[in-house]
């Protein structure tokens, strides 16, 4: 296992869902590691050269190696450090956590973040629709379980870091209702137990920034109306 001694670079930006997915698991295995702040207005040469196919972060470098695409690159983390897994041990459990995993970036982050940064007005209700339809879905899985996965953090909740904490901070921005403890109550109370979690509270951006740069977003995009 020589090459999980080998330093460890992430390139990201501070408002980003899915570079905060890696700090996630980073912070979970205990692996130190250099991370470097982009300007994806000025992509860097080394942003270019690690990741020519997307040219987005997270952008994760491993010695000389590089990869993209944060679920892909939290379950490299999980196979290289062995301490804390991630994913489920069970093969029917671990296709599971990725099923749901998946399902969280294809219905969930888009069309909420389009329910905000949309001017038109029936495509916003649109995309309100479709936020309400997937986290109904994740409400029905998560029960009364306090994690996804059981216990323990897992892939599922890393993945749904952007339901917990970005969905709250652009919803109040827009002045709009997607996830509330009345409409959600076991995901509500999931997301309080996760952005409370140690690791995941050291991981999370903070807020004030994060918060002023996309309130600037949603006040451009009504500017431009």
């Amino acid at each position: 296992m020589g090459s999980s001694q080998e330093e460890v670079t992430l390139l990201g930006v501070i408002g980003s869902s899915f570079v905060c997915r890696v700090k996630i698991a980073l912070h979970l295995k205990g692996v130190e590691y250099k991370y470097v702040e982009e300007n994806l207005g000025i992509k860097s040469e080394q942003l270019l050269k690690y990741n020519p196919v997307h040219k987005k972060v997270p952008v994760f470098v491993h010695g000389d190696k590089p990869l993209a695409e944060s679920l892909v690159i939290v379950e490299y983390i999980d196979e290289t450090w062995n301490n804390n897994p991630i994913l489920p041990s069970d093969p029917y459990q671990r296709a599971l956590a990725r099923f749901w995993s998946k399902f969280i970036d294809d219905k969930i982050v888009g069309v909420s973040w389009k329910s905000v940064f949309t001017v038109d007005e029936k495509e916003r209700e649109k995309n309100v629709a479709e936020t309400y339809e997937g986290l109904q879905f994740l409400e029905n899985e998560i029960k009364e379980k306090k994690f996804f996965g059981g216990e323990e953090l897992g892939l599922v909740d890393i993945t749904a870091v952007y339901v917990a904490y970005w969905i709250p901070l652009v919803q109040e921005i827009a002045g709009l209702e997607l996830l509330t403890t009345e409409k959600f109550p076991n995901l509500y109370r999931w997301t309080q137990e996760f952005v409370n979690h140690p690791i995941v509270k050291e991981s999370l951006p903070p807020r004030d920034p994060v918060f002023a740069f996309f309130k600037g977003r949603y006040e451009g995009l009504l500017a431009s109306k």
